[in-house]
């Protein structure tokens, strides 16, 4: 199997934390209910994560008040909204979304498969991301959806970076036989 990493991406740790997976399969319900679903489950995580900080004073030195369910709810929504529009529709594999509470980060890691049609665009919105300003690029693709309804424009990924001060990081798998090929993103926030 061969392993591509781009961005920031962290592996995953044997050192204790508080973490929560849920797994998705996208081929049970219509894309109107997974759509809901997805909803529902970045509510559910973002409620969970919220009680490691009720009634722990504001953090005002981190990028974002991880206190702020609202954060934590957007990208979990954006990441599972990603995985479900770019999911490898032959796949039986389940959509998974972990996060992982560590002293000083929460980490999102989103599974999925990816169709191989889908990889290359991935791929050149990645080196786009990696070689200009993140604020110049989150305008211009802003610009770009107002003049076309363009499907994967990288706004919400843009986001995270830009409001959220995320660190962002994929690995894909490629397996030597005709599988799908496995794609994890991962968001990395301090707190």
């Amino acid at each position: 199997m061969e392993t591509q990493i781009f961005g920031h991406f962290i592996e995953e740790s044997s050192e204790d934390m508080e973490y929560l997976k849920i797994g998705l399969l996208p081929t049970c319900l219509s894309i109107k209910q997974s759509w809901k679903t997805n909803g529902l489950s970045a509510e559910f995580i973002a409620d969970y994560v919220q009680t490691f900080f009720v009634g722990l004073p504001k953090n005002t030195k981190a990028p974002i008040p991880i206190q702020s369910k609202y954060a934590v709810k957007y990208i979990a929504n954006e990441l599972l909204e990603n995985a479900m529009k770019f999911n490898d529709s032959t796949s039986q594999r389940f959509i998974e979304i972990a996060f992982k509470l560590y002293n000083n980060k929460l980490i999102f890691h989103v599974t999925h498969d990816i169709n191989s049609k889908n990889v290359e665009k991935l791929k050149k919105f990645l080196q786009l991301i990696f070689s200009k300003n993140p604020q110049d690029l989150y305008f211009d693709r802003m610009e770009a959806n107002a003049i076309s309804d363009e499907k994967g424009s990288g706004l919400g990924l843009l986001s995270m970076v830009c409001d959220y001060s995320a660190e962002l990081g994929w690995k894909f798998e490629i397996s030597k036989h005709d599988a799908p090929i496995t794609l994890t993103t991962m968001v990395s926030l301090n707190i």
